[in-house]
């Protein structure tokens, strides 16, 4: 898993596909981060390497440097990629105490698929 940090997530969520196409044009350096879809062979592969406890999550993963981060740190992180206008917001989020941020987290991870229009196709594989 090294080279590139990699991000996990849900390919058959329009919240998911909107964020990548959010991130991807704004990110510093675009090999840098790694979208894969969490359906896919190579994500279950990865998925698979990670404690019982990560592997049974379910969520948005970000494998940085041989450590994974997932819900709302693992977004937040991925504040560190992005040009310097957003990597400033890092330290503000990271104040936010992680169980209030992985709550409003759940909350919107639950409804995502009645709030967001789910994508025709998965988008991952062309960024």
């Amino acid at each position: 898993m090294s080279g590139a940090d990699i991000l996990l997530m849900d390919g058959d969520c329009g919240l998911c596909s909107n964020v990548a196409l959010f991130l991807y044009p704004r990110l510093k350096n675009k090999s840098s981060l790694k979208f894969i879809a969490n359906n896919s062979e190579e994500a279950k592969k990865i998925i698979s390497q990670f404690s019982l406890k990560y592997q049974d999550a379910d969520t948005v993963y970000l494998v940085k440097n041989d450590k994974t981060y997932i819900r709302s740190a693992a977004g937040i992180r991925c504040l560190l990629h992005m040009k310097f206008h957003y990597r400033i917001l890092f330290p503000i989020f990271w104040l936010i105490p992680l169980p209030f941020r992985d709550s409003v987290y759940i909350i919107i991870s639950k409804y995502r698929h009645y709030i967001f229009k789910r994508p025709n196709k998965c988008i991952f594989p062309d960024l």
